[in-house]
């Protein structure tokens, strides 16, 4: 069972000596399997709250706990121009693991409507996340977090698309699109960097003119910076769009990546496949219906695309996805807009005195995976918007019935290669 706002209250006063709670809201929308909640203290002081559900929910929250200490010193330095949750202090959990409370961040989730042209808040934006990927991979590897190559991180994604397959829910054309672009060795030669790996509205935290905070970084590795591009390609204005990666290319150093922004837009599309192979693995029919009427959608605005001028990838817009990326409209590092607080009945403000008497845990629980490669939350913005053409990532248009069996058609081409 969930911890209830008031336990995690308790637990916050434990980490936080001489806290003096006075309010304690939850999330409209809890998440995963990180029971959180926002605290409000006497001086009128927020604080999150976070606890694990159980010890691999446990075990995740320490590495991003190291890894968030590592963030801190880049942006103490100045190398990155955002903040990030900053633990403050720590309490013990009876079945194992802590709980870990930071300050919350200031700023409001960022609107997207409020990209525009020119160099405003959206190249703002793109800045930020191209100082994100100039980090050095130690600041990934140090905290025990996944780091990919390009080859490896390609083959991973490969994977995923033929057990979509085996669902049985993908259009066919749409799998061999995605298998052709997957195949094109090119489209996956960059460097990997530092990346978030689960960037969306929710999580870049903003001021009117620049970013303030970025939260979420449960899913961060060494991988495709790509990733952290999809869903800023996929639903920001497009108006938006080219301040955001002219500001991106100007910040990063590695400015050969030529397919950067197709293998955004296919990374925005492949995450309704892992919408869909999450629904499957949690038998949720809800999720898997949701996942397929998105894949037809997504298949029907794919068919006419055009290639580029070299008959590579067009790097165009998609309409892939609805919902809101890892994702619930509120994570596990807090709510920073009151507005998307439950202020509900049932979780009274309580006075000091009642957080010293409240249960600190409830028995930890079974929860979904987490988002990313390894596994899925809602499809959100990098996956849909409902202006965006999709990129021809394929020539094909052949319109077989069923799923293919694409391991035999891989074998079949490099028997003829070799033959």
């Amino acid at each position: 069972m969930p911890r209830s706002p008031l336990a995690l209250a308790a637990l916050s006063t434990v980490a936080i000596p001489g806290l003096d709670a006075f309010d304690v809201r939850r999330p409209a929308h809890p998440s995963g399997d990180v029971d959180t909640a926002v605290v409000i203290d006497a001086q009128g002081r927020r604080w999150v709250v976070r606890a694990p559900q159980n010890a691999a929910a446990g075990a995740a929250l320490e590495a991003e706990v190291a890894l968030l200490e590592a963030l801190v010193t880049h942006a103490d330095a100045g190398r990155i121009p955002f903040d990030v949750p900053r633990p403050a202090g720590f309490a013990p959990l009876p079945e194992g693991g802590r709980a870990v409370v930071h300050p919350q961040l200031p700023g409001r989730p960022l609107r997207l409507e409020n990209l525009g042209p020119g160099p405003g808040l959206a190249a703002a934006v793109g800045r930020a996340i191209a100082a994100l990927h100039e980090l050095p991979h130690s600041t990934i590897e140090d905290a025990g977090l996944p780091v990919y190559d390009a080859d490896a991180y390609r083959r991973r994604r490969l994977a995923e698309v033929d057990e979509a397959a085996g669902t049985g829910h993908v259009p066919v054309t749409l799998l061999r699109r995605w298998e052709r672009a997957l195949e094109d060795v090119a489209l996956w030669r960059f460097q990997p960097t530092v990346v978030h790996g689960d960037l969306s509205a929710e999580h870049v935290l903003c001021s009117a003119d620049a970013p303030t905070g970025i939260l979420g970084w449960s899913e961060a590795k060494v991988a495709d910076p790509a990733d952290d591009l999809a869903w800023l390609l996929v639903a920001a204005p497009q108006e938006a769009v080219d301040p955001i990666l002219e500001a991106y290319s100007l910040r990063r150093t590695e400015l050969s990546d030529h397919h950067l922004a197709a293998r955004a837009l296919l990374a925005g599309e492949l995450a309704l496949a892992r919408w869909l192979l999450h629904g499957v693995r949690t038998g949720d029919e809800e999720i898997v219906q949701d996942a397929r009427a998105m894949l037809v959608e997504l298949d029907e605005h794919t068919h006419d695309t055009a290639h580029g001028p070299d008959g590579a990838p067009g790097p165009s817009r998609q309409t892939a996805a609805r919902g809101s990326d890892d994702d619930d409209v509120l994570d596990d590092d807090g709510v920073l807009d009151d507005d998307a607080l439950d202020d509900g009945t049932d979780d009274a403000s309580p006075d000091a005195s009642s957080l010293d008497d409240a249960p600190e845990t409830d028995a930890p629980g079974a929860s979904p995976e987490g988002d990313g490669p390894d596994g899925a939350g809602a499809p959100g913005d990098a996956a849909h918007a409902g202006n965006a053409p999709a990129p021809d990532l394929t020539a094909s248009e052949e319109a077989d019935a069923g799923a293919p069996d694409l391991d035999e058609e891989r074998r079949s081409k490099d028997d003829a290669e070799q033959g």
